[in-house]
């Protein structure tokens, strides 16, 4: 991993945090610890980083509150890493915007593919706080228009590949970056059904080939990303336009329909 940047890790279990901290050294991070929420935030906002592994249960606050006063100021990837065999607390994670969720006791290899294969995805969604400047703004340039094979459309609703934005009727969703490619997916499927380990690979990138056994938690996630699909795009779900479940199976494209 090429010069990845910095890492933060909010982790108050000493012997984990030096495990998470070796682990993203040896993977190139210049890695900051902090042992409660409250400092990891602030570690955040002073060290700009790349990536944060956050444990969720902290002495001072939990690792959901920690997620939401970061996701207020940077759309740096998050991991969350959650107690083992607690199901809650993954689907919690997905929801309140985690990236990737890690199970305790993790295996430090697979951490590191996962991270791999998190960085190989484009960043999106709201930006990094910045410190204020005196220097001039810069002059705006007008933004190059969308090449036409960069763009999806279905029922109202398009997708653009290249500066991975998507809008419904002229307004703009905000996405994680979990729930783009998802939606990418099914879009470029053209109304053929993915089942749900096909989205774990879509979602896990190369760390889960085909031969890759699929857990009971990483298709629970996927219903869970899928349901914060539907939320953000209004969807009825007596009457989907977009998004519909193919039961026991996975999920499709609803039939383009006459605007």
């Amino acid at each position: 991993m090429a010069d990845p940047g910095i890492a933060v890790v909010i982790e108050d279990d000493l012997d984990v945090r030096n495990l998470l901290s070796t682990v993203l050294t040896q993977s190139g991070f210049t890695v900051q610890a902090a042992a409660d929420g409250r400092s990891g935030v602030e570690a955040v906002k002073e060290h700009n980083p790349t990536l944060v592994t956050l444990d969720v249960g902290l002495p001072d606050i939990d690792g959901y509150e920690v997620l939401r006063r970061i996701r207020g100021f940077s759309d740096c990837y998050v991991i969350m890493l959650t107690a083992h065999d607690e199901e809650i607390d993954t689907l919690t994670a997905l929801q309140a915007g985690a990236d990737d969720y890690v199970t305790k006791p993790f295996r430090p290899r697979e951490l590191r593919a996962r991270i791999a294969a998190m960085l190989r995805r484009p960043r999106s969604g709201p930006p990094s706080e910045k410190p204020t400047t005196t220097a001039a703004p810069p002059v705006e340039e007008a933004a190059p228009p969308a090449r036409p094979d960069s763009l999806l459309r279905h029922n109202g609703l398009v997708l653009d590949k290249d500066t991975r934005t998507v809008s419904v009727r002229g307004d703009e969703l905000v996405l994680t970056r979990s729930e783009f490619d998802l939606l990418h997916e099914l879009l470029r499927s053209a109304g053929a059904v993915r089942t749900k380990g096909d989205l774990v690979r879509v979602v896990r990138g190369q760390y889960y080939r085909t031969d890759t056994y699929i857990s009971e938690a990483d298709e629970r996630a996927i219903e869970v990303h899928i349901g914060n699909l539907r939320r953000k795009l209004g969807e009825d779900p007596r009457s989907p336009r977009w998004l519909m479940t193919v039961r026991g199976v996975g999920y499709r494209l609803v039939p383009r329909r006459a605007d």
